[in-house]
């Protein structure tokens, strides 16, 4: 199965450009998409064979998620279960009988760090959350998650240390994360691979230069690492300043 999760920073904005063309020749079992910054009846896609599910921020043209998907779910959820941090269209859940897809936009700590402790708390709810979910069966979470891991995940760790995304906190939020069970699927099979991105700043030309971030994953239960043959990085889309990223499985 091939799973493809894309920040579009506008789905409205992404369907007037190359979407549809990058989505076909895509062919994903799964398709999931974070910050749509819409709301509903705002668009609709015409996507043959495939189930649409959207989650929608309170706020107007901000965060929002949504999967697409050829396979019919047993069972959709909205949210992380959350009352403080459930206004933002943050995350979708998808439970099938063998697994559970979820897809997130983590709240970005801000310019200032302004919104760390938001993010903080966001980060205990979620991981609280995709942890219940684990207990039940495993869990594959994709998504913009907002936090490079490691200095090998940035162009420039140095001057971005303590920089929204690469605080310590997040880091070691992560760390603590992965170490309850899951698996980061890139750094699985490329832990040393360097100079891969999937987040490019509009600014500088950024993405010209390579400097960038790696802030996009495929984060899987650990018991699913036989089931997985691949995690890539697709640099080569462009449409958004950040670029998919994919999953290959058997079948779960």
């Amino acid at each position: 199965m091939k799973f493809i999760s894309w920040n579009v920073n506008g789905l409205r904005a992404v369907v007037k450009h190359d979407f549809a063309e990058t989505f076909n020749q895509l062919d994903a079992d799964f398709f999931c998409i974070q910050e749509t910054k819409m709301q509903e009846g705002q668009l609709e896609l015409e996507l043959p064979g495939y189930h649409q599910y959207f989650s929608y921020a309170e706020r107007k043209g901000y965060s929002g998620t949504a999967i697409f998907t050829k396979h019919e779910p047993l069972n959709v959820m909205y949210g992380i279960q959350s009352e403080e941090f459930d206004h933002e269209g943050r995350a979708i859940t998808l439970e099938y009988p063998d697994f559970y897809l979820v897809t997130s936009y983590v709240p970005n700590s801000g310019a200032g760090l302004k919104r760390l402790d938001f993010r903080m708390g966001w980060d205990t709810a979620f991981q609280a959350y995709l942890s219940k979910l684990d207990a039940d069966k495993p869990v594959i979470l994709c998504g913009d998650l907002n936090v490079a891991h490691k200095e090998i995940d940035l162009k420039n760790p140095q001057s971005n240390h303590h920089n929204a995304g690469f605080t310590d906190e997040e880091r070691q939020s992560f760390t603590k994360f992965l170490q309850a069970g899951f698996m980061d699927t890139f750094r699985h099979f490329y832990p040393d691979q360097t100079d891969i991105y999937s987040w490019w700043s509009y600014r500088f030309h950024s993405r010209d230069r390579n400097a960038g971030w790696r802030i996009d994953y495929f984060v899987t239960s650990e018991r699913l690492a036989d089931k997985i043959t691949d995690s890539k990085i697709l640099t080569d889309i462009f449409g958004s300043d950040h670029c998919p990223v994919e999953l290959d499985t058997k079948a779960i």
